[in-house]
């Protein structure tokens, strides 16, 4: 009874909320080009910021929940759904699934809490300070490029690695995912101009003239 009652509550939740960029949900969709460029949004990713040294007692106990933390600017470590990245010496952004949030029945940020105890350091829940963006297909990377400060080129940003950046003056962070896609993360308030200028960017490829 107790385990029914709690799915439906989580259910309930799912239902309740509106991300960040929701309301381009038919903009990213039209947008989009097959075969080119393609935007959408993943929405209610768990998010948790770690604040930790990882030659600690605390650090260790956390990299065996995590599945490791990245030791440089632009590593990633993990293990299954769950990546960490790296946005300082001791600051860490832990990325998991929806369902890993404790609102949907999840134990991350929990097991996280517990795993630093008493030892010196920060475990927050950023879940709602930023949503997150996909951004895939072989002109990704051009739309990209109109307003990234980052090189993008691939022997110079490989894949894996996530890097914290300005995209259209908008500061997010770049994760490349795959050799033709990125996920990238700003925060909420940012969201809907981040949104339109990357669906900007991409307008020029929905013309059949572009190779």
């Amino acid at each position: 009874m107790a385990e029914t009652a709690a799915l439906e509550n989580s259910k309930q939740i799912r239902n309740a909320r509106q991300s960040p960029a929701s309301i381009l949900r038919a903009a990213f969709e039209s947008g989009s080009v097959t075969g080119a460029v393609e935007l959408s949004e993943v929405q209610f990713l768990t998010m948790v910021g770690v604040r930790v040294d990882p030659d600690t007692e605390a650090g260790m106990r956390i990299s065996s929940v995590t599945g490791g933390l990245p030791p440089r600017s632009g590593d990633v470590r993990g293990t299954g759904d769950t990546a960490v990245l790296w946005m300082g010496p001791e600051e860490f952004l832990v990325v998991a699934p929806t369902e890993a949030h404790e609102s949907l029945g999840g134990n991350l940020i929990q097991a996280l809490r517990s795993a630093l105890g008493d030892g010196e350091g920060q475990v927050v829940d950023l879940s709602a300070n930023r949503t997150t963006f996909e951004l895939k297909g072989p002109r990704a990377r051009a739309a990209l490029e109109k307003g990234c400060s980052l090189d993008l080129h691939p022997r110079v940003l490989k894949t894996g690695t996530a890097l914290s950046t300005e995209i259209g003056n908008i500061p997010a962070i770049l994760w490349k995912t795959g050799d033709e896609s990125y996920r990238i993360f700003p925060r909420a308030s940012f969201a809907y101009f981040l949104g339109r200028w990357l669906l900007d960017a991409m307008r020029e490829y929905a013309s059949p003239e572009v190779p």
